[in-house]
């Protein structure tokens, strides 16, 4: 993927100490939307992970703690089980590349039907059965 070339990244953390889990959510927080507490989705390009990623390596101990970047396909199969993460028609404010990307990945979610029903980007089948 070409360093200029926008995307949307997955970044998950694990903190073992409280001080750094603190900087370290601060700091991805800045720069992306939470998806659950320890996990978000970043937009940008390469050059802007890469340059996250060394603010983040400045805060961690890497004997201890660990972070992941996945970058995310275009063509999203979205699969959500649970609660909604994000309410319908939110919109975020300041045009950001932020913004277009969860209108782009949000643009085809299917409502749940009640409390226990599914949010999906697209009709996809579970790949694995649940207990």
């Amino acid at each position: 993927m070409p360093a200029n070339r926008p995307a949307l990244y997955l970044l998950a953390y694990d903190i073992a100490d409280p001080r750094r889990l603190t900087r370290v959510h601060r700091t991805v927080r800045s720069r992306g939307l939470p998806l659950q507490y320890s996990v978000f989705i970043i937009p940008g390009t390469a050059a802007e992970i890469d340059r996250l990623l060394a603010d983040l390596d400045a805060i961690i101990e890497p004997a201890a703690d660990d972070i992941r970047v996945y970058p995310l396909p275009r063509q999203l199969d979205l699969v959500h089980y649970g609660r909604q993460w994000l309410s319908a028609g939110l919109q975020l404010v300041g045009g950001t590349e932020l913004d277009a990307a969860l209108a782009a990945l949000t643009a085809t979610a299917v409502q749940p039907a009640g409390p226990t029903a599914t949010a999906r980007a697209r009709a996809v089948a579970p790949t694995r059965e649940r207990p």
